[in-house]
């Protein structure tokens, strides 16, 4: 088996997920994350001028829509706000919870979510313990649903707790669940001053799924200062991660499951497409 690249569906503005689905068939992908998603009703999707998902549609509807073009759906992203108050209009346990519903319904065995960086004066100002305590509280009955539906929740680096081996490591035991997994970053953890290779090393058998991103050299004053960074504008292999030898760990710890490209503009995103092919992806 191999590692199995696919396409963020978010690589066109103003164009709706079909949209988004036919350009990433016609760039050759066999696999993409359902990406952009929300609750209940959405004007961009109504107007035609967005990508969203809606977490509350039928799942079925988004599954063909997947099919009809022969890509295989490998994740329901949910990154979340974990760190700020819970409140009707942040994205959190409520919103993971349709995620893994919807997932569930349709076969996707993966939800990707994130702490996400905290807008508040009240998440900014959390001790690590506290911020342990609010990011497992915050996936406790989402786990529960998870393990239920036969969903795993895989928590992606992106923050100064997930971007940190020892802390991600401390919610994996603070959560105490099987349905708790990783989704390895390889942009956002080096970005966040964390290490791709120790991650893999320390917790491979946890690593379910990979977004690729490259950095350029204008990044290295903002390491260990910035956390996630989007989807890059570079092509894989341009920048300051090596990227291939996170993808040689990868295979050393057995991973053979779907990654996804979080790069933005055709030509970035192709060359990164032959590269991780030209390592041994499929």
């Amino acid at each position: 088996m191999a590692i199995k690249i696919g396409c963020f569906a978010l690589i066109n503005p103003f164009s709706t997920l079909d949209k988004q689905l036919d350009q990433i068939k016609d760039w050759g992908f066999k696999y993409a994350d359902l990406t952009d998603n929300t609750d209940g009703a959405c004007l961009g999707n109504e107007y035609g001028f967005t990508a969203v998902a809606s977490l509350d549609a039928n799942p079925f509807d988004l599954k063909r829509m997947f099919e009809d073009r022969d890509i295989t759906m490998t994740s329901v992203c949910a990154h979340a706000n974990l760190l700020d108050p819970t409140a009707p209009w942040r994205y959190g346990t409520s919103q993971i919870i349709k995620a893994i519903k919807m997932a569930g319904a349709i076969g996707v065995k993966h939800v990707i979510t994130s702490e996400g960086d905290p807008k508040t004066e009240f998440g900014h100002n959390l001790s690590n313990d506290e911020a342990l305590f609010t990011i497992a509280e915050k996936l406790h009955a989402p786990l529960q649903v998870a393990e239920d539906y036969g969903v795993k929740i895989l928590l992606e680096p992106h923050g100064r707790i997930t971007d940190s081996l020892e802390l991600m490591e401390k919610v994996i035991d603070k959560c105490n669940s099987d349905a708790l997994c990783i989704n390895l970053d390889t942009g956002n953890l080096w970005l966040g001053g964390g290490d791709p290779i120790e991650m893999i090393e320390k917790l491979g058998s946890k690593i379910e799924h990979v977004h690729w991103k490259d950095l350029p050299e204008e990044f290295l004053p903002q390491r260990g200062k910035v956390f996630g960074c989007g989807m890059s504008l570079i092509a894989l292999g341009e920048g300051v991660i090596d990227i291939k030898e996170i993808f040689s760990a990868l295979e050393k710890s057995g991973f053979d499951g779907y990654s996804t490209l979080e790069i933005a503009g055709e030509e970035s995103v192709l060359k990164s497409y032959d590269y991780l092919k030209s390592l041994g992806a499929v």
